[in-house]
């Protein structure tokens, strides 16, 4: 593990004027704050991000991301906040830990949802400062040197696969192939033992057997070059072992057929020398035709730029061979990371054009399942070029068609394309593209996505648009249905509904808005009686009225009263069969029944309480309430037929108050009991007509 001052030594040595006290502060508060905790290694947990702060060192990074691999999990697994980081360290520094914290709290989820939120909020966070995504490349790479210390075999496999299909690939695509190539030997030791065991034991029983044929072919190489005039460095190696098993997993070959186990670079001094190589080396051995690339030209989107050829050198075998300058070297092995370097003034901005790829399909893509495919099509690469009629150039995987190359242009250009000619000719959109080609998009404006293209389409870009638009096509042909269901119901409830109602009962029933409510009505995810009840509360339950409603004889039951003494409902409080009440007893009165809440009650009146309770008859109780109706016309014959509707008699209907634009009414009500008048309030609230309606 780096020492402290061997950590401050390694950035002072690229950056002199780094704040020494600042990087101190930083390696003691992490020590600290890690205090006693432990890895799986056994190995203090401090060391991890000490090691994490030296492989940002070893990318000669700027000061803020050697602090932040600092404390990139203290705020997770401490008691630190971001609030204490920012007050120590600054507002940029809090802002890159957050960044990175943010990624590790989802560890608890399920596996896909938990790789596809991570990857989420990693895209969403790599949008605004990409050094949280260096920070965090570096925390795998070490978590994975460490991997084989974690005892249950599920959680290795687990964390192998997450790096074999998010980080490895993020690492490509932002040009940091050590990381990536590191990475990928780690994850498929872990994921295919037998086979990692076998090609690595070839491996080595190749070196032991060549008798110094790398360093010999290298040599021959430089000496060819040499002696075109040329200056350069020429190292060999083995292919990585991932490599190796790959190629032999696609093309179903033994070990033995694999014929370019050997891969050599070539650093020039200038980009000219680059191609004067080539030339030389062509002509002394003999080129594999289809095996040219040309990377400088035409850079990859990560930014690697190099010129790629396939040799046959002596006995037929097969060599592969990478011509670069130093520049170009070290941007290749280190991608963005290079640019992040404290000398560079023309830092990116972090949001590369793939990235803006990513983002939009994050935002498109419907489920857990979907992102990780979507993004796993961004991701891997594979490429082929082709060009707009204006000479634009876009990179496409292989396989790409006409729509994919539309929504690599705009996604507003591949949600209108008809049709498209390739080269000029008039081509089907399922044609797939050849390196090279001129694509020529036709366009209708009022043309869609269409299903069918997730049938020929490549690219997560367009699988991503293309489902989104056809699910906003299904939903809004459901929402359609659903508002004349909407209307059909809105005419069995006991008011009339306008759009105050509407945008109540969507609140109560916790939607979006509107279109919500009517999609979730037309594809059956909810209930009429649901749908009532949200517009109007209580008119769902039971409206019919027991035949002694119209039997006026009937009366009031009062219990807890002595036989033969009369009783009055307060006026104060018109309490109604459903109120908790009590009576009070004055000498030589009867009784007055007051609801239990009534504000008279605490005037401390000189009567005998009595606890009383409803019996079993309540007709002819009056509820009072007050209704702020807006001054205009219907207004008032709306809220008598809300009435009427509610079988409630209107025993007094008098207007206290008028100031425009409302007028207030005071009514005098006989209802059945509580239910039913906090029915009738629910009906007067969801009405167009009704600005506040009270119970007195």
């Amino acid at each position: 593990m780096l020492r402290q001052y061997e950590l401050v030594e390694r950035v002072k040595e690229y950056d002199p004027d780094a704040d020494e006290a600042l990087l101190n502060r930083a390696y003691v508060y992490t020590v600290q704050k890690h205090g006693t905790q432990k890895r799986a290694s056994g190995d203090p947990y401090f060391s991890h991000p000490v090691e994490v702060a030296g492989l940002m060192t070893d990318l000669k990074l700027d000061q803020e991301t050697i602090i932040t691999a600092l404390l990139h999990d203290t705020v997770e697994d401490t008691l630190a906040t971001i609030e204490e980081v920012e007050a120590l360290f600054g507002v940029d520094v809090a802002r890159l830990v957050d960044g990175v914290t943010k990624l590790s709290k989802i560890e608890a989820m399920p596996e896909n949802e938990r790789a596809a939120e991570n990857l989420r909020k990693f895209l969403l966070a790599m949008s605004e400062d990409i050094r949280v995504l260096l920070v965090k490349l570096g925390d795998r790479l070490h978590n994975m040197r460490t991997l084989h210390f974690i005892k249950s075999p599920e959680k290795r496999q687990r964390i192998a696969r997450e790096t074999m299909d998010i980080y490895a690939p993020l690492a490509e695509r932002v040009g940091m192939y050590e990381y990536m190539r590191e990475m990928q030997l780690l994850a498929f030791e872990q994921l295919e033992p037998d086979a990692y065991r076998t090609i690595t034991g070839r491996l080595e029983q190749i070196r032991r057997q060549d008798g110094g044929q790398v360093d010999a072919i290298a040599l021959a190489i430089k000496q060819a070059l040499a002696a075109a005039g040329l200056k350069v460095e020429v190292t060999g190696r083995e292919k990585h072992p991932y490599s190796i098993w790959k190629k032999m997993a696609e093309r179903h070959l033994p070990f033995d057929q694999v014929t370019d186990i050997m891969a050599f670079r070539v650093i020039t001094e200038s980009e000219s020398d680059c191609y004067l190589a080539l030339g030389v080396l062509h002509q002394v051995w003999q080129f594999i035709p289809g095996r040219f690339k040309d990377y400088i030209s035409t850079p990859k989107t990560n930014g690697y730029r190099s010129l790629h050829t396939a040799l046959i050198y002596e006995n037929s075998m097969r060599v592969e061979v990478q011509v670069r300058t130093r520049e170009m070297h070290r941007t290749n092995e280190f991608g963005l990371a290079a640019h992040w370097a404290y000398k560079q003034g023309d830092r990116p901005d972090g949001q590369v054009g793939w990235l803006r790829d990513l983002i939009e399909i994050v935002d498109a893509s419907h489920d857990a399942e979907e992102l990780l495919e979507h993004t796993r099509l961004a991701i891997y690469q594979d490429r082929i070029f082709a060009f707009t009629p204006k000479g634009s150039l876009f990179q496409l995987p292989k396989g790409s068609t006409p729509v994919d190359f539309a929504f690599a242009v705009h996604s507003e250009l591949g949600a209108q394309t008809v049709g498209a000619k390739i080269n000029g000719r008039h081509m089907p959109l399922r044609t797939p593209l050849g390196n090279g080609d001129v694509v020529e998009i036709i366009k209708g404006k009022t043309a869609e996505p269409q299903l069918s293209w997730l049938g020929f389409v490549v690219t997560g870009k367009a699988r991503a648009a293309i489902r989104r638009a056809v699910r906003l096509k299904e939903r809004a042909e459901v929402a359609e249905i659903g508002k004349k269901m909407f209307d059909e119901i809105a005419l069995r409830v006991p008011a009339k509904i306008g759009k105050k109602a509407t945008r109540e009962a969507v609140r109560r029933l916790e939607m979006e808005d509107e279109e919500d409510l009517m999609y979730a009505i037309g594809a059956a995810k909810i209930e009429d009686r649901e749908v009532m009840e949200a517009l109007v509360p209580g008119c769902t339950a039971e409206m019919e009225q027991p035949a002694e409603w119209s039997k006026q004889e009937q009366a009031i039951s009062i219990r807890g009263l002595t036989a033969g003494v009369g009783f009055q409902l307060a006026e104060c409080c018109h309490p109604v069969p459903g109120d908790r009440i009590v009576g009070l007893r004055k000498p030589g009165e009867g009784v007055e029944v007051h609801a239990i809440d009534c504000l008279e009650l605490a005037s401390g009146i000189d009567a005998d309480w009595l606890d009383l309770s409803w019996g079993t008859r309540s007709v002819g109780a009056v509820g009072k309430l007050r209704a702020t109706l807006y001054d205009r016309p219907g207004s008032l014959a709306e809220m008598a037929g809300i009435f009427a509707q509610n079988l409630a008699n209107i025993r007094s209907l008098v207007q206290s108050q008028t100031e425009h634009p409302f007028t207030v009414y005071e009514v005098d009500l006989e209802v059945q009991d509580l239910a039913h008048l906090t029915r009738i309030l629910s009906a007067l609230r969801a009405s167009d007509a009704v600005a506040q309606a009270e119970r007195v």
